[in-house]
């Protein structure tokens, strides 16, 4: 993981699929609302966008920065306060409840 003053960078080439998402996740609920991070992959991460979709709708962006053949980059900003897993990211100084 690489992280800038604006963007937190996930290549997740390197690691075992198991993985992935819970570092995706993970980085996703450490952002604060407009922060951003960019996920690095060999292929297309698009059913991704559903789980986010699916666990917080409206609470994020997703850009295609880079649509292969062989590289693939998507930013993700979190759109105000969002919970994944039904856990407060703390963004928002709340308690979760």
């Amino acid at each position: 993981m690489n992280q800038t003053a604006t963007a937190t960078t996930l290549d997740v080439r390197v690691l075992p699929c198991e993985q992935r998402r819970e570092l995706i996740f993970s980085t996703f609920d450490g952002l604060a609302a407009g922060g951003s991070m960019e996920i690095v992959n060999d292929h297309d991460i698009k059913p991704l966008q559903g789980v986010f979709e699916n666990l917080v709708p409206g609470k994020f962006s997703w850009e295609y920065l880079q649509k292969g053949p062989d590289l693939w980059r998507v930013a993700i900003t979190k759109i105000g306060a969002a919970r994944t897993g039904g856990q407060c990211c703390g963004s928002c100084g709340g308690d979760g409840h």
